[in-house]
């Protein structure tokens, strides 16, 4: 199961909350954790290793009003996107909903194809701003400072915009191995005059400065004519 997004989906529909959950994890790209109140929603994320890429939120919730929770959430500095979910799509209500500090607003009956859409396009523009913030093993993955940190041993990895690119493709594509000449493509766009190689002497280079151990890669690993990321790969206090 290592690898996949955490999505905190909130809402008090039983039913919903699991066909959501069985829709995110299809693919293996997502994994979704539920609550059914505001008040589970608060625990998980104020939980020490809480960890969520995203929030789906339903508008109305027995303990309260989804729309006032995301703004707490907001004054609170939580920068993940947020997609409300409402029974209505009257104008006033997407306003409010977005003037929240909601990233998008959907109306129940939705379609989950649109759905998932939305959350991808949302969790494509966050990678790409100056909040986005991802755990890869025992790194702390900035893209828009091209840079790991790794609090345990209070190091700082620099990365180059390739390696940064690299990452970002293999985190957003969960347990799923990436074939080589796919994430050639995603990096470097459709050049002919760029192989495979030069993908692997990057891969090379980044192993040389995340694993411990390159020559026995963990986290970043081959698999399936391509790669991955395995987080739980390299435990948090390695220190080697």
């Amino acid at each position: 199961m290592a690898g996949e997004r955490p999505i905190l989906v909130v809402d008090d529909d039983r039913a919903l909350r699991a066909t959501l959950a069985e829709q995110l994890a299809v693919e293996g790209e997502f994994t979704a954790v539920e609550a059914a109140t505001l008040s589970e929603a608060e625990t998980l994320l104020a939980a020490k290793d809480a960890r969520f890429d995203a929030l789906i939120l339903d508008v109305r919730l027995p303990d309260g009003d989804g729309r006032d929770f995301c703004v707490r959430l907001r004054r609170q500095g939580l920068k993940i996107p947020i997609v409300m979910l409402t029974g209505s799509d009257e104008e006033a209500d997407v306003v409010r909903g977005l003037d929240s500090g909601a990233n998008d607003y959907i109306a129940k009956p939705f379609r989950l194809a649109e759905l998932l859409a939305r959350l991808r396009a949302q969790l494509r523009i966050f990678e790409n701003s100056e909040d986005a913030v991802f755990l890869i093993g025992p790194y702390v993955f900035r893209p828009a400072a091209k840079m790991l940190q790794e609090p345990v041993r209070n190091r700082r990895i620099r990365l180059t915009e390739k390696e940064t690119s690299i990452l970002k493709f293999l985190y957003r594509s969960g347990s799923r191995p990436v074939a080589r000449q796919v994430l050639l493509n995603e990096v470097w766009g459709y050049n002919s005059a760029v192989t495979t190689h030069t993908l692997e002497t990057h891969i090379y280079r980044l192993r040389q400065k995340i694993e411990p151990d390159p020559a026995h890669a963990r986290l970043l690993i081959t698999e399936g004519g391509g790669y991955r990321l395995d987080p739980q790969g390299l435990p948090h206090h390695t220190t080697s």
